[in-house]
């Protein structure tokens, strides 16, 4: 199965470093268009408008849970089905499989590697759509 085309990411994380990580490391190329969010509410907020193909989302927000902002995202309609991939801080003591349950498509550890930020979320959402098939 061919995947659809990825061009809207949003990303969500209370860092202000993360978001300036995020962004330097997918804006390289204007393959995306990018919204990001340093809040649960601005998220909410402008999820619906923005729709996002992908949701990079942070895994602990200081209100919520990354997986909880993610139930808040999906229940919006016309998001009910978005992909997400989280990043974390927890990547080496955290069990994978409780994102992978939740409708994660993958997990991205922090630290991540800037330069190759871009072609791993192209290659987890190929592998995503093959998986579909």
């Amino acid at each position: 199965m061919t995947p659809p085309p990825l061009k809207k990411i949003l990303h969500v994380d209370d860092s202000d470093d993360i978001r300036e990580l995020v962004r330097h490391g997918l804006e390289r190329d204007d393959k995306y268009t990018l919204m990001f969010c340093a809040s649960t509410d601005e998220a909410i907020d402008r999820a619906p408008t923005f729709g996002p193909d992908l949701l990079l989302l942070d895994s602990i927000m200081p209100d919520i849970s990354g997986v909880g902002l993610y139930e808040k995202i999906r229940a919006q309609p016309g998001l009910e089905n978005t992909p997400v991939i989280f990043l974390t801080t927890q990547a080496e003591t955290l069990d994978f499989t409780s994102f992978l349950r939740v409708g994660a498509i993958d997990v991205i550890g922090k630290p991540f590697d800037v330069n190759t930020l871009a072609d791993t979320i192209d290659e987890i959402w190929r592998e995503h759509w093959a998986r579909q098939a």
